[in-house]
């Protein structure tokens, strides 16, 4: 586990293993132990399996595949096809297309209509691995659309909605979905791996379209002239060196996971051991 140790190379074969999971830290794992150390952990160990609903995720595989390439979508259709389609019946033997993957199109048409998506997504090399060493620990990630030769990349999010709040419980405020979700992280991560694995500093790109009818889409940036976002990057950069180190340590077993209370998984597993006053009650 340990960051000294040279990992086994990634492929697009293994790259989601749980094998190589445990070798690198990805931007998912990172944020599965900021939710719930000990609910990432059984999820590592294969221990407890979420019961989430795997359609939003598939939706975004979706639209992903296909300006992967031509191939990669009918690969996706072709494996998910149960997930994809309704149930035959005596007058549709085949079944259709359930309503959130004929969403799914309608998300792909919006981009594929766009000429600034189709000239900065487009050229660019798809669903490119690269890794490197964060403050002395392995990490991986997959870049949606690598233009090494313009200096830039690009990373391709389905979202609900653009322009819908979320609830910061720590600044007591709602904030824009690329804070909520740590994409300012998520950024910076790449950024650094790919200076590592290929020796150029690109600029990040996000292309969000929404999942409404029809479809919403923006082009985001993250170097504005006064620096607040390279500088957000940078607080978030400090922040997973100053929690890595701990995450690392949980999952080889030197330090014991902290439960969150109330996740899924510390809901399945909790155990009463004792009152909690009515005043003492979090939310």
């Amino acid at each position: 586990m340990a960051a000294s140790n040279e990992p086994i190379k990634l492929t697009p074969e293994n790259y989601y293993s749980h094998e190589t999971d445990w070798q690198y830290m990805s931007f998912s794992l990172f944020k599965d132990f900021e939710q719930c150390e000990a609910r990432a952990l059984a999820k590592l160990k294969e221990d407890w399996k979420p019961k989430s609903n795997p359609t939003p995720l598939l939706v975004g595989n979706y639209v992903h595949s296909y300006f992967e390439s031509m191939k990669s979508h009918g690969d996706f259709i072709e494996a998910n096809k149960k997930a994809l389609m309704t149930k035959p019946t005596k007058t549709n033997p085949q079944g259709h297309l359930r309503a959130e993957f004929k969403i799914a199109n309608q998300l792909v048409q919006c981009l594929q209509e766009d000429d600034m998506f189709k000239y900065f997504y487009g050229p660019g090399d798809k669903e490119v691995i690269v890794t490197g060493k964060i403050d002395g620990y392995w990490w991986k990630g997959k870049i949606d659309s690598l233009c090494l030769d313009k200096g830039y990349f690009c990373d391709l999010k389905t979202v609900d909605d653009i322009h819908k709040g979320h609830w910061n419980a720590e600044e007591h405020r709602y904030v824009p979905f690329i804070q909520d979700r740590e994409y300012n992280l998520q950024m910076a991560i790449y950024r650094e791996l790919i200076k590592q694995t290929f020796n150029i500093d690109c600029q990040p790109f996000i292309f969000a379209v929404s999942k409404q009818t029809p479809p919403d889409k923006e082009a985001i940036d993250f170097s504005n002239p006064d620096g607040t976002d390279a500088y957000q990057m940078q607080e978030q950069m400090d922040k997973l060196k100053e929690l890595q180190s701990h995450f690392w340590k949980v999952m080889t077993g030197e330090e014991k996971p902290e439960y969150c209370g109330k996740c899924d998984y510390c809901r399945e597993t909790k155990m009463l051991n004792g009152f909690v006053h009515a005043s003492e009650i979090e939310v």
